[in-house]
């Protein structure tokens, strides 16, 4: 299968909002849309040019909110009206996806189609480009749901793992594995359990599926969300698709099809993954500096520092001394210095802000 196949599809979900990278992120502007790695492009920027050695620039489809779909066009220009599609209501990547496939379905019902978050950093271009395509080529001479799994380098606990059978596809895929089981966030002592046996991989999120395959399991697992969603188009009335999803259930993908269809099967990929969805996650997936610091952006000088991940606005300076394991991070209008086990309490952070913000003004 050649690459940019006119067959090749890609959903990219663009729907969240990134509220554990405050104060970077806000619900105005999350972290989908922030060049959160240093890079001069956002992650849904990144993650777009990704795809668009996989398929046709115009069979990439953008699911977002309709709050967020003037940035999507800001930073993705010369989309067609098609290419982003707006939900009302959050419902959770089911009905995004199912939304999206029936589009999809109007343009061309034999597509091949990659699903994506939209905020995850991967590694190695050459070694993506060449793993997206076995997919896709697995996928299209198989009635299979193809999952993407990276090899465990740590035993996070905020990651959901793929068990799967050791032994790869007769047809000598040695990399395609049958599921056996998905684990959402294991303990510790599980996930270094996951790690020693060599039996599972993280979950990247990343799905690929023909288009009728897709619209089976829904119809399958999911009737109530196939029922409101596969007779959508692009010119469905805007009240009619509120409508729909205030009556649409709010579940994963995941939960709904994945982790029940008989069908499933996982790649283990060759690039480098991360979900990003953590400071903790960030430093860890960034480039260090001698003493072990990650700058992300912003112009800085670091004394005595060591460990810690810095996100300034790019065009400012900083000075930083006797700091270890720490993140320093500026939105807007707030600067946060907080240790780096400690960013559990960034939503108290967030709201003790906010509340001084109001006192301010009242």
């Amino acid at each position: 299968m050649e690459q940019r196949n006119p067959n090749n599809f890609c959903i990219i979900m663009a729907g969240g909002f990134g509220s554990r990278f405050w104060p970077l992120c806000s619900v105005n502007k999350p972290k989908q849309f922030i060049d959160l790695m240093g890079i001069g492009e956002s992650m849904i920027q990144e993650t777009f040019r990704r795809f668009e050695s996989i398929c046709p620039r115009e069979n990439i489809i953008i699911v977002t909110t309709k709050a967020h779909e003037a940035q999507v066009h800001r930073q993705i220009p010369d989309l067609l009206d098609y290419q982003v599609l707006c939900e009302p209501f959050r419902r959770n990547t089911a009905p995004c996806i199912a939304y999206a496939a029936s589009i999809i379905n109007g343009i061309n019902p034999n597509a091949n189609i990659v699903v994506t978050p939209s905020d995850h950093a991967v590694f190695g271009m050459a070694e993506f480009n060449r793993n997206m395509q076995d997919a896709i080529r697995t996928v299209d001479g198989h009635d299979w749901i193809v999952t993407l799994g990276a090899r465990p380098v740590n035993p996070n606990i905020k990651y959901g793992y793929i068990q799967f059978r050791e032994s790869g596809l007769q047809d000598g895929s040695s990399r395609i594995h049958k599921v056996i089981t998905f684990v959402e966030k294991p303990p510790f002592d599980m996930a270094c359990q996951f790690i020693a046996s060599g039996e599972f991989l993280w979950n990247t999120g990343i799905f690929v599926w023909r288009l009728p395959v897709l619209m089976e399991a829904f119809r399958k697992f999911l009737p109530q969300v196939a029922e409101r969603f596969f007779d959508l188009s692009v010119d469905t009335p805007a009240k009619q698709l509120r409508d729909i999803y205030t009556q649409a259930p709010s579940i994963s993908v995941d939960y709904g099809i994945i982790e029940k269809a008989e069908n499933v099967y996982v790649m283990e990929a060759e690039f480098g993954w991360s979900d990003v969805e953590t400071w903790d996650s960030l430093y860890m997936a960034m480039p260090k500096e001698k003493d072990g610091n990650a700058v992300a952006s912003g112009h800085v000088v670091t004394y005595d520092t060591h460990n810690c991940i810095v996100h300034l606005h790019p065009d400012k300076y900083a000075v930083i001394q006797g700091l270890d394991d720490y993140i320093v991070a500026a939105g807007q209008d707030t600067l946060m210095i907080c240790r780096r086990d400690q960013e559990e309490q960034l939503m108290k952070f967030n709201s003790d802000i906010e509340l001084m913000k109001s006192k301010k003004e009242s």
